[in-house]
């Protein structure tokens, strides 16, 4: 059969090794197959079946280096996740009978107990039966951290069928953004990656949960996913009919060929093998020194992250070998005469300094991600007023009665918290912000407390957004962004705490108030949420700070989902499900179309924040976080198509949100057995939801925040008008080279161009915190 593209030249700088316990592994996983009823009599495969797809040279090739029987016990694995997915499409996709499909995930867990001596169920069928001979075999030998994170994983592998299997009965292919947060559930490389911790050394728990980490499941998960991407999708959508695939996401997307859609892919894949580099060689060093970790745990993060890019290495080397996937013409092109035999695959030196090199658009249809691009960025280019695109926006904004009495409030507000006096803001500049307009189209039904505890949580977070890049940009000081995100923190005591700082200046003042007014009524789970959910958004300023310091315009899935961290996303939905009551279950928010929901609604606000403030960020504030530029940069692509793609994909996000709620909470609602309180409660929560959209997309059309005339008017950078004196970090170091004046102590960072701070409703008494703007 003709392959529909040509295979594009993959970036893969680490040759892969082979386990010297091949063999072994393979006589084993055979045996072990056929006693679990997979073989003969299943109806699914047969022993040709399992040789010809040779899971034990896939396992050790991508677990080069741990003993035999481990290799055996991770070879089953694989053949259990395998015999799993054809199981589940042969049984439940091909019917399709999704009550079914539920019913048989449903039970799965089951087998996956945290404490050993707890009983499982009689297996039924040959995926129950393997699942519950692997647990017993794994778990002895790992933490009970571990355990949970690994049956997390797995839970997810296995439910997010449920996924795939509504949209191949609608029809329906995700757009980008949603097929990359659903594959890597799906797709079992977050799964793969707790078997590296199991051959390699288990991760500490301290650092487990952190952003450098997280990163580097999360690229290893898209690097390998994309990778299967490319080289199945001959079999998967032009055999089996499958629409979870990246290839053909992308060609909807765009409108393109399947070869256009094939190399966008292989560009997007090699964005993210950079960005796991980036993060295991400046992120995880600097997580180690602050966290304090041990030697030993240094050594065992060293060794997890060696494992993760040995998988990748191996996992591309069996791509090229398994007959289950297309792979004419996989073998290198280059005229560098790179080594061949097993292993040599990825020896390609042609290929690695074209892609350090690239650094423009080239032939290829969206140009070529290279190496140096994201650090060429030049900033201050003068870009003209921002374009406004025709926003596809289905709701109608509605605005409070209280609007008037709010913006006074907010103005005696930031005079009493110090935010007028401090050089960075005078009311000209809080004026043009008008964020009591924000809060009362975010949240028309508020008391009149509850705007006013709204609008001055979006002066928090805005007031910042303009302090942070006169102080911690202007001085390229990453160290005194950290401490001060650490004093941010202090500010918010949880169970009887006493706060440990003295406020020093304006933010740490309207922190404390701010605080003290929202948790006044929350149990001290509910306020250890809240504050996990700011400490969120905090650090992830840092991160902005960082990229900043190197001029390093983000990696475009990084992007996207630390922006919403710079949005604060977590804090905007832990406070407003605390305003719907028990009456919706935990797990329901849990879930993958309620996350769904949250995380396109967030993504669609982010994104006009983006468009609005373009011209505000590129030529007046030389900011690199905004996701047209970011698009510019991938593709390189002038600003009006980096526009059209980011309009496309709002668009998207925005039908995406209508979709889960008019296909997929119903269903959810029924899997849950949700009452019609909590039915009642979860409608309350989309149509906030749906006022927190129209309420954005007003504001930022009304403002004189982005507008050209008041850009010009208040430009150079937006320094202030009267200089800051000496700033002085908490504990009282001065700053070094700043003019002389009164003193300021370092506020904490906001990035410029951060976008939404958000919350549409919560309990009577809270307030609502509304958008962090950028």
């Amino acid at each position: 059969m003709t392959q529909p593209f040509e295979l594009p030249h993959f970036y893969m700088p680490y040759p892969a090794r082979l386990n010297p316990h091949l063999d072994e592994a393979r006589a084993h996983s055979t045996a072990w197959a056929r006693e679990m009823g997979m073989l003969e009599g299943s109806g699914i495969w047969e022993q040709a079946d399992l040789e010809a797809h040779d899971y034990g040279l896939l396992c050790a090739y991508t677990h080069p280096d741990c003993d035999g029987p481990t290799l055996s016990l991770i070879t089953d694995w694989y053949v259990w996740v395998f015999f799993f997915d054809d199981h589940f499409l042969d049984m439940f996709k091909r019917t399709p009978d999704r009550a079914a499909g539920k019913a048989h995930l449903d039970r799965l867990p089951l087998f996956m107990p945290l404490e050993t001596s707890t009983p499982v169920p009689e297996p039924r069928n040959p995926v129950e039966a393997g699942l519950a001979d692997l647990w017993a075999r794994t778990v002895p030998a790992m933490s009970e951290d571990w355990r949970r994170r690994f049956a997390v994983a797995t839970e997810h592998l296995l439910n997010e069928s449920m996924w795939e299997l509504s949209n191949i009965n609608e029809g329906r292919i995700a757009n980008p953004v949603e097929y990359i947060e659903m594959r890597r559930k799906v797709g079992g490389a977050p799964w793969s990656a707790g078997l590296v911790e199991y051959a390699t050394a288990e991760v500490p728990a301290a650092v487990a949960g952190s952003r450098p980490l997280r990163v580097l499941m999360e690229t290893f998960s898209d690097a390998v996913h994309l990778r299967n991407d490319l080289f199945s999708y001959q079999r998967e959508v032009e055999d089996e009919g499958e629409n979870s695939n990246g290839v053909l996401v992308l060609e909807k997307f765009f409108g393109c060929t399947t070869q256009e859609a094939a190399d966008a892919v292989n560009d997007i894949l090699t964005s993210r093998l950079h960005q796991f580099e980036h993060t295991a060689l400046t992120e995880v060093p600097a997580l180690a020194l602050e966290k304090g970790l041990r030697p030993d745990e240094v050594v065992a993060v060293a060794a997890y992250t060696k494992g993760l890019q040995d998988w990748q290495s191996g996992g591309h080397e069996w791509h090229m070998r398994s007959s289950r996937y297309m792979n004419e013409g996989a073998t290198t092109t280059s005229p560098w005469r790179a080594p061949t035999g097993p292993g040599c695959s990825a020896v390609d030196v042609g290929a690695l300094l074209a892609s350090a090199a690239a650094t423009g658009a080239t032939a290829a249809p969206f140009g070529r991600q290279g190496r140096l691009r994201p650090y060429t960025h030049v900033p201050y280019r003068k870009v003209g007023p921002s374009l406004l695109p025709d926003f596809h926006m289905p709701f109608q904004v509605e605005l409070s009665p209280h609007l008037d009495r709010a913006r006074r409030h907010l103005v005696e507000w930031t005079r009493r918290t110090g935010m007028l006096a401090e050089g960075v803001w005078d009311e000209d500049k809080l004026a043009s912000c008008d964020l009591a307009l924000c809060s009362a189209g975010l949240d028309p039904d508020a008391t009149p407390e509850a705007l006013d505890l709204s609008a001055a949580w979006l002066a928090f977070g805005t007031y910042g957004d303009d302090y942070y890049p006169l102080v911690y940009g202007h001085r390229r000081d990453l160290a005194a962004a950290r401490l001060t995100t650490a004093r941010l923190s202090s500010c918010m005591p949880v169970d009887g705490e006493e706060a440990t700082v003295v406020p020093a200046n304006a933010m740490e003042r309207a922190l404390t108030d701010l605080w003290a007014r929202t948790t006044a009524e929350m149990t001290t789970e509910q306020k250890r949420t809240l504050r996990d959910a700011v400490d969120t958004m905090t650090e992830s300023w840092v991160w902005e700070l960082s990229n900043q310091l190197q001029n390093r315009i983000p990696d475009p899935v990084d992007y996207l989902e630390m922006r919403r961290a710079t949005f604060g996303s977590d804090l905007t939905l832990s406070l407003c499900r605390m305003g719907h009551g028990p009456a919706v279950p935990p797990d329901l928010y849990r879930s993958g179309p309620v996350r769904s929901l949250e995380n396109a609604a967030i993504d669609y606000a982010c994104l006009i924040n983006d468009v609005f403030s373009y011209q505000k960020e590129i030529e007046y504030e030389g900011e690199i976080h905004n996701a047209v530029l970011v698009v510019q940069n991938f593709f390189g692509c002038d600003y009006p198509t980096a526009l059209g793609i980011v309009h496309d994909l709002m668009t998207q996000r925005m039908q995406q949100f209508e979709h889960v709620v008019a296909h997929e909470l119903p269903v959810l609602y029924d899997d849950f057995d949700l009452s019609a309180e909590g039915r009642e409660a979860m409608g309350g929560y989309v149509a906030d939801l749906r006022n927190w959209l129209a309420g954005i997309l007003n504001w930022h059309r009304e403002v004189d925040r982005y507008k050209p005339g008041y850009l010009a008017r208040r430009a150079h950078g937006f320094l202030p008008d009267r200089p800051p004196g000496p700033l002085t970090v908490p504990g009282g170091t001065v700053a070094p080279g700043v003019p002389a004046g009164p003193a300021v102590t370092v506020a904490p960072e906001v990035p410029a161009g951060a976008g939404v701070l958000t919350v549409p409703s919560v309990p009577a008494g809270l307030g609502v915190p509304a958008p962090r703007v950028g």
